[in-house]
């Protein structure tokens, strides 16, 4: 169980990194909520005597989530004016928010039970650069395996339309066209074709359910309305269209899918985003060491990929990096990201190897 003094920190730590991505009225937020929450309402009491480990389990993401959720959906006028900037400071930020917890306190409890859902179509932009490297070495014929994979959004990345830079892939007139701010290097090029795309969750979200949609909505950040425009119509692709998604352990799933007959001349490769440190030990350990038998087994004719954008806590952003075989084994990191794709740094910088200053933990889920 936590100290509430490890509870705040965990939410100083949150603030960090809303300040770090651009989000400075969420970083308000919870330095509020850090100095100012209260134990009269059973929510309080929830989160500061929280039994876990608080910022492995994105704690203060999950209180964040179920206030938005209010704002949405008009039901408390204190929270609406701090969401819309209207109160700075941080003592009337935290009379708001213990006020909302009391008024509303049945409501926000269960937002506290699940991890965030923060699935975000924006982050398939930076997989992609991930993939065009594994079809610069095998063959532009690929066949998607995502673990984690939520809602499915990132299950579209065959019906997106992406502009890296300049280069540009996917159906022109798709209503879903992911366009990050593209730093470093220009893409090079590379000719792909997604033929299957298939992924599996321990808990997985119907997108196409109005209540789910909501929710999704509300675990975007408020200062990023086109993010939740994006979110908007990537949903409405589901609903025109559905994915391959199904309920299960990543591990038990991987292993079964790679024990499948593979068709020659299609390099399989298994993918995912920001899911690795909610993974228990021995799925991670599964997983590994599936991958790697698979690999070991990896033809020219039937190639293996691996294509993950993961969490480095110690610089504030996303690593993007893959392995491959046959003949590509070991991990190369390809490209740097913003969470939610907002942005993409192609290649690996001097800069980029500097860890920023943290605060006393870097144990975070930057949402």
């Amino acid at each position: 169980m936590a100290t509430e003094a490890e509870v705040r920190e965990a939410f100083r730590i949150q603030e960090f990194y809303c300040r770090h991505m651009d989000a400075p009225m969420y970083a308000r937020l919870c330095a509020a909520i850090a100095d100012g929450l209260r134990r009269d309402s059973r929510t309080g009491v929830r989160v500061l005597d929280w039994p876990g480990e608080p910022t492995r389990d994105a704690l203060p993401l999950r209180l964040c989530g179920g206030l938005h959720a209010l704002v949405r959906e008009r039901r408390d006028e204190g929270l609406a004016a701090v969401f819309a900037g209207k109160i700075m400071e941080l003592d009337a930020i935290a009379a708001a928010l213990n006020a909302a917890l009391v008024k509303h306190d049945e409501e926000l409890v269960p937002w506290l039970d699940g991890p965030p859902q923060t699935n975000e179509p924006g982050r398939s932009g930076a997989l992609m650069v991930g993939l065009m490297e594994i079809a610069r070495r095998h063959g532009p014929r690929i066949e998607l395996l995502e673990i984690g994979s939520s809602a499915g959004l990132n299950l579209l990345i065959d019906r997106y339309a992406f502009d890296l830079g300049g280069t540009r892939f996917g159906p022109p007139d798709s209503p879903v066209t992911i366009r990050p701010e593209w730093r470093g290097e220009p893409l090079a090029p590379a000719e792909m074709e997604i033929v299957s795309v298939r992924g599996c969750d321990i808990q997985p979200l119907d997108a196409t359910d109005p209540a789910v949609e909501a929710r999704l909505l509300a675990y975007v950040w408020p200062e990023t309305s086109a993010r939740a425009e994006r979110l908007t119509r990537a949903i409405a692709m589901q609903r025109e269209r559905g994915v391959e998604l199904v309920r299960a352990d990543a591990a038990d799933w991987l292993e079964a899918r790679l024990a499948e007959p593979q068709q020659a001349g299609v390099t399989r490769v298994l993918m995912h985003s920001v899911v690795w440190q909610y993974l228990p030990e021995d799925s991670a350990n599964r997983i590994r060491a599936a991958t790697a038998a698979a690999g070991a087994r990896a033809t020219a004719a039937r190639p293996l990929g691996w294509v993950m954008m993961e969490p480095n806590r110690a610089f504030a952003q996303q690593i993007v990096r893959v392995r491959s075989w046959p003949g590509h084994d070991g991990w190369e990191v390809l490209a740097t990201a913003h969470a939610h794709g907002t942005w993409v740094k192609n290649g690996i910088f001097e800069e980029d190897r500097r860890p920023i200053e943290l605060p006393k933990s870097a144990k975070v889920e930057a949402g």
